[in-house]
């Protein structure tokens, strides 16, 4: 759905600790260039917090959904509490108004398919707000793998998602408040395919829900990627003692590895030289004692290279583009509910190891 020519009025639905950043980052797009974005207002469930965002942002603050979208609005981004991201986005949805709705898209694949429903029956943009997508090491991978021309086919992915309980989003488990971040790059690189199979243990220890999990995903891979198996292995716990984001992911062509926290990341592939790997291999059969042979010198490495871009101001950047152009958006309502899906796929495959008792506990 496209708009007129004229500026796209914005407004942020849930303004704590993540909806904030949406009310700035259309604040200051307004603030730069009022021809093609203005900031129509903030609504939040405290009166307080939408009154202090608002009076930051020289806007108004509105009491409802329906005060905001009948102010006149074309895009929000709706960063409420998970459990609430249907019956927050469902009017604007039915009222053709785009929406960037904060991950995941819903509490359920069942809510998630509703939102994505309402969506297509309105032609109303609807995307999700997977930030990790716009992080600067994600974008240098892409742009290297694009440059390139030569993309990496996984057979094997890493992750490693850990940091300290914080108390925030502990009406959820690990699983849908961390995980569901590896879970949508994952699944991108996988074309959006769903696993085949999922192996899942967790535990609960503050909250009612997994507060740490790991997962083993698997797909069986199609003739057109080269057949065979890829196998994911992702932890992601509240319960450690630092904060670790790191992703690494291998494939007969090459290997990647990328450091979220620190935005470093690293590119290593075989080089075209195959006569020489070919030497080597037969070397190896022979027997031949290559101790002294440096093994950087048969392949290629390449530190990527990083960008100072914001990740959400990238990500509201996109949103807007896909609103004006009509065009599908980065992280779309499919893609949303995919991710929504694998993930209580891993809660299920939680519990089923749990056994009867503990997984009754469990959330």
């Amino acid at each position: 759905m496209t708009t007129p020519n004229r500026p796209l009025r914005c407004g942020a639905v849930g303004v704590g600790r993540m909806g904030r950043h949406h009310a700035r980052v259309y604040a200051q797009m307004a603030a730069a260039n009022p021809q093609a974005v203005q900031m129509v207002g903030v609504v939040d469930a405290n009166p307080e917090t939408a009154a202090r965002i608002a009076e930051q942002h020289n806007t108004r603050a509105f009491a409802s959904e329906a005060e905001l979208i009948a102010a006149g609005v074309d895009a929000v981004s709706i960063a409420v509490p998970t459990t609430y991201h249907l019956k927050s986005a469902e009017p604007f949805l039915k009222a053709g108004i785009a929406c960037l709705i904060e991950k995941p898209l819903a509490a359920s694949a069942a809510e998630a398919d509703k939102l994505k429903t309402l969506a297509e029956q309105s032609g109303a943009c609807l995307m999700v707000g997977h930030i990790e997508r716009f992080n600067p090491i994600m974008r240098a991978m892409q742009k290297a793998t694009e440059e390139s021309g030569e993309a990496i086919t996984p057979r094997f992915i890493e992750v490693h998602r850990v940091s300290p309980m914080t108390f925030r989003s502990i009406d959820i488990g690990v699983v849908m408040d961390m995980m569901i971040h590896d879970l949508d790059v994952v699944l991108m690189l996988m074309d959006s395919r769903e696993p085949d199979e999922i192996q899942a243990s967790g535990v609960a220890v503050v909250s009612e829900f997994e507060d740490l999990c790991n997962a083993r995903l698997l797909w069986n891979l199609p003739e057109s990627a080269g057949g065979g198996q890829c196998v994911a292995n992702i932890t992601a716990s509240r319960l450690a003692l630092k904060t670790e984001r790191v992703t690494r992911i291998t494939g007969e062509s090459g290997y990647i590895k990328i450091d979220y926290a620190a935005k470093t990341g690293v590119m290593i592939r075989r080089t075209a030289n195959e006569l020489q790997m070919r030497e080597v291999r037969e070397q190896l059969r022979a027997g031949t004692d290559l101790t002294d042979l440096n093994w950087t010198e048969l392949v290629n490495i390449e530190p990527l290279e990083i960008d100072q871009g914001e990740p959400i101001v990238k990500e509201i950047e996109a949103f807007l583009d896909a609103v004006r152009t009509g065009n599908r958006p980065a992280i779309d309502a499919t893609a949303g509910f995919v991710n929504v899906r694998t993930a209580e796929r891993i809660v299920e495959a939680i519990k089923h190891s749990l056994g009867a008792t503990a997984s009754a506990a469990l959330g």
